[in-house]
């Protein structure tokens, strides 16, 4: 575990493994003009019950640096060093190890510093076999880079980028849906690829690299970014929106993976009725220029991230024509207006 953690680390970090603080060198900032520091903190919600029951524990830490990391991308800031935080009944040293170790190895891919964290026994509280996961991070972003509901224009294109499959979000309807069909999470799942645990248990997909490198290749061009955890695609891309304007999110510009049609049909649920719920394939959303778009989604297909456009920017009024509601803010942020429209494509996948 500690060799995993050191590997995270660059030489702003200081104080190696295990102390009661870590510390990091603040005069790494010392390049930027004004430079803001960006903050998250989240878990990985009970997607952690499917780990504990098949008894895998690598994955959870990536999905957590995914939860917490990549919230910070989204106004353009760079991830600078990471903390965790794990809850469990009793302290097995090698289901630790594995937890960390995940956290660890999605902190590297995030260019994060791993400094520090904490991991407690609550016996009485937590049974033996359970756990939980939180962390926190912070990144940096220079003041006039800052990505917003500010920057957007009438005109600008919507892109989603693919997730990986159903991220860390909306594991409560997953595991009702999977207990009321009578599945235990070591069936094989013939449609998935493997057993019930494993396809459930696909980690997030990371994409705070590429963004970053795409923010980069292309200096002002993007607007805004859009992370799609809670809440669903209409409402996350509400928040990042200025007031007066809206989106309409094609539906037929992609299919949403097997698993979340799976999942659906055991539920006896139309997709349509999940989508405020689970990611339905879109991971992340970015606004960037109309004359950008192109450019951006050649980038992010090389990076690996399956890329398209949704949607695009509108001012004025906001169509009344009964074509589905419109989402206009979500977790206290008053934005733009957002509704997904049309018919999901059945032709595979996007």
């Amino acid at each position: 575990m500690k060799s995993a953690v050191r590997r995270t680390h660059g030489p702003e970090v200081l104080g190696g493994v295990g102390g009661f603080a870590g510390l990091f060198d603040a005069s790494a900032l010392r390049g930027y003009e004004r430079p803001l520091l960006a903050t998250s903190t989240d878990g990985v919600g009970t997607k952690v019950a499917i780990a504990q029951a098949i008894d895998k524990h690598d994955t959870i830490g990536i999905d957590l640096v995914g939860m917490v990391v990549d919230d910070i991308v989204v106004v353009g800031a760079k991830p600078l060093f990471m903390t965790d935080y794990i809850a469990c009944g009793k302290l097995y040293p090698d289901r630790i190890a594995a937890i960390v170790g995940g956290i660890a190895e999605g902190c590297a891919q995030t260019g994060t510093a791993l400094v520090g964290g904490e991991t407690a026994e609550h016996p009485g509280l937590l049974g033996l076999n359970d756990y939980d996961v939180a962390g926190a991070a912070t990144g940096v972003v220079e003041a006039g880079a800052f990505l917003g509901a500010d920057r957007v224009q009438d005109g600008d294109v919507v892109l989603a980028l693919a997730s990986s499959g159903l991220h860390s979000n909306g594991y409560s309807l997953v595991r009702h849906i999977v207990a009321g069909a009578g599945i235990q999470y070591g069936d094989n799942a013939a449609d998935l690829g493997g057993t019930w645990g494993e396809a459930l248990l696909e980690p997030t997909r990371l994409y705070t690299t590429p963004l970053l490198r795409l923010i980069d290749a292309l200096p002002g061009q993007v607007h805004a970014l859009s992370h799609v955890t809670g809440g669903g695609i209409a409402a996350n891309l509400a928040r990042v929106l200025p007031q007066g304007t809206w989106v309409d999110i094609d539906r037929s510009t992609w299919s949403p993976a097997p698993v979340f049609r799976v999942l659906a049909d055991l539920g006896h649920l139309d997709l349509g009725a999940t989508e405020g719920t689970w990611n339905l394939g879109i991971g992340f959303l970015a606004v960037v220029s109309a004359g950008s778009a192109d450019a951006a989604i050649g980038a992010l297909q090389g990076e690996g991230i399956t890329t398209w456009q949704v949607g695009a920017v509108r001012t004025g009024a906001v169509p009344e024509d009964g074509n589905g509601a419109f989402e206009h803010c979500a977790k206290g942020v008053d934005g733009g207006a957002v509704r997904l429209v049309g018919t999901y494509n059945t032709g595979g996948a996007v």
